[in-house]
């Protein structure tokens, strides 16, 4: 039994509370499935990317391979003590409902040419450029990964609102509604009892008052 008193001014106070924790499931519930369709739209994405992280990383190695096959370990090693590349990583954020999620921009400073292009295989100039894409799709890859843990623990918290709002709060206030209205409907049949043994006991009363 509700620990309320049974007054309307309680009935139409839990009234509006009820009101207010539906209106809040509801809030709730939609924002629960925005993060889930994004929470999905970014695990594809992860996928895609650490595929593609995957091939590049791949392909850089074979064209640093294929450069020291033509040019030999110690020449590549010499030229490329003398890259003179710097890379930038720029950390950004979004927010979707609420949720910060980082947004990493990767980008390189150069300031060429590094060595003389005269005894040289392109398969070096090739790898350089493979690894600079492949160090872009790392960070693109690492922002969603990252955005997917935020999201997954923000589902998982608005899960526990929605659930606790839908199977404990608002059936216990409106428990608490069923129960004052109850209590007051008897109380009126009560008092319209009352009223009417009253009213019969003035009747029998004045009736007795004229025969005397």
């Amino acid at each position: 039994m509700p620990n309320v008193a049974p007054t309307k001014t309680n009935l139409l106070r839990i009234r509006h509370e009820l009101e207010f924790a539906r209106l809040g499931h509801e809030l709730l519930d939609q924002k629960r499935n925005i993060l889930v369709l994004e929470l999905l739209n970014l695990v594809d994405q992860t996928v895609d990317f650490q595929d593609r992280v995957v091939k590049a990383l791949e392909e850089a190695y074979r064209t640093l391979e294929q450069a020291v096959l033509r040019m030999g370990k110690l020449r590549v090693s010499s030229l490329a003590s003398a890259v003179n590349i710097r890379a930038e990583i720029e950390l950004k954020t979004r927010r979707v409902m609420g949720v910060r999620l980082p947004v990493v921009q990767t980008s390189f400073s150069e300031h060429p040419p590094y060595y003389s292009p005269l005894g040289t295989s392109f398969w070096i100039d090739n790898s350089l450029e493979e690894f600079k894409q492949a160090l872009q799709l790392m960070g693109r890859l690492a922002e969603l990964k990252i955005s997917i843990i935020r999201l997954a623990a923000e589902v998982r918290k608005t899960i526990r609102k929605v659930n606790a709002l839908e199977k404990i709060a608002i059936p216990d206030l409106e428990q608490t509604v069923g129960f004052i209205q109850n209590r007051l409907e008897e109380n009126e049949r009560d008092m319209f009892v009352l009223m009417k043994m009253v009213k019969r006991r003035l009747e029998a009363k004045e009736g007795a008052e004229r025969g005397t």
